[in-house]
């Protein structure tokens, strides 16, 4: 079948498996070029492989240090009339160039907060691996369902304490509007951090550690961000921040356990990027916009393949240790929070109308970005040529 993006709001509901693959190989072919990433992690397990930062880290550990990998997601195959979610696409793009370059590579896909996906993934590791020396933990999902509850919890994007309006943009249609959102009740606060706090990085590395799976001097890290001032309504001190300051709880705690054997657990606090996550965030596209603009002008604008790059060659491995900051976080995001990068993007913010959304903002470059998720708008991938959408994991 030919295949065409189809967007729908924050959504797109197609994708191009030959895209996807290009996308990919784009990503390895930058870590290729970056050269060797000396004493980096031999076997990892990424929690949240199949796309974003996740996909970034797993690509960074095996071609910048010949990792083996094992990749844990929650994708959708094809169906028929119905192509498969990109991270299905892009697992398989990767596992294979891995597999042709003589690398480990396998796969779980399936519901990383439940029980049966942790027992598979401790079966797999046992049997191939013997001990991991890298846990990334990047799972970007809306819902949870507790493994010893039941429950289901279902996150949501609202500000606390109080109601809160600000601008923020069609991305589709390029409309520029005011938003209002209601603030979150107790109950969807607890929800949000049952789903994107750090109870199931916790529940992981606990299953790892008591099935001995962990080797001695093994680093874990998860991924979050911070932003500036514009979006912390919205984000650091809304739900969303509320549910990562437990993931920096989480890290403490796990950071004291393996400590004992000479490992650590911290948090990356990585730069704002067009991912499906961050697109669904009101305000949020806005403020990316203006910032993929002012960081292309001064030469530092970076995607998830770079920033994984440069968490892993800098502050991870190479020689380096992390450059924590006061609450003991890795910062990736330092290019986008230095003051000249920030002050223009305030400057710009307020005078942003539909009008002149495409000269003050990286508009097109947001939307291209967007796709690409997707697999479409790769250079050299024939979009008018006949595709099989039905494409086996491998």
């Amino acid at each position: 079948m030919i295949i065409k993006p189809k967007v729908r709001g924050f959504v797109c509901v197609t994708a191009h498996p030959t895209g996807c693959a290009a996308h990919v190989q784009e990503w390895i072919d930058y870590v290729k070029r970056k050269g060797p990433i000396a004493n980096g992690p031999k076997k990892v397990l990424v929690i949240g492989s199949s796309t974003g930062y996740g996909l970034a880290s797993r690509i960074t550990a095996a071609f910048g240090s010949g990792a083996a990998t094992l990749g844990i997601f929650f994708e959708r195959p094809s169906e028929e009339g119905r192509t498969a979610t990109p991270g299905w696409y892009n697992t398989i793009a990767f596992t294979k160039a891995a597999h042709a370059a003589g690398l480990y590579a396998k796969n779980i896909n399936g519901d990383a907060f439940s029980t049966d996906i942790k027992r598979q993934a401790l079966d797999l590791i046992r049997a191939d691996l013997g001990q991991i020396d890298l846990v990334v933990y990047s799972l970007a999902s809306p819902r949870r369902t507790h493994p010893a509850t039941g429950v289901v919890h279902k996150s949501v994007l609202k500000p606390v304490g109080a109601s809160y309006t600000n601008k923020t943009v069609d991305t589709d249609k390029g409309i520029v509007s005011s938003v209002t959102i209601e603030p979150a009740n107790e109950a969807e606060i607890a929800d949000t951090t049952a789903v994107m706090g750090g109870e199931d990085w916790e529940l992981w590395l606990g299953a790892l550690r008591d099935a001995n799976l962990l080797a001695p001097g093994a680093q874990t890290v998860a991924y979050s961000y911070i932003g500036p001032e514009v979006t912390w309504p919205i984000y650091k001190n809304g739900t969303i921040g509320l549910a990562k300051n437990d993931l920096e709880r989480a890290a403490r705690a796990i950071d004291a356990q393996l400590k004992t054997t000479g490992g650590r657990a911290f948090i990356s606090v990585n730069k704002a990027l067009v991912t499906q996550a961050s697109s669904a965030i009101p305000v949020v596209p806005l403020y990316i916009s203006i910032l993929y603009k002012v960081m292309k002008a001064a030469g530092t604008h970076e995607g998830c393949i770079e920033q994984m790059q440069r968490l892993f060659a800098t502050q991870m491995y190479n020689g380096h240790s992390p450059s924590f900051d006061d609450a003991g976080r890795a910062r990736v995001d330092d290019w986008e929070m230095r003051p000249e990068i920030q002050s223009a993007v305030a400057r710009i913010w307020p005078d942003v109308t539909t009008e002149n959304l495409a000269d003050l903002t990286d508009i097109a470059g947001y939307r291209s970005e967007f796709l690409k998720l997707f697999g479409f708008g790769l250079p050299n991938v024939n979009y008018e040529a006949d595709v099989e959408p039905h494409v086996p994991m491998v």
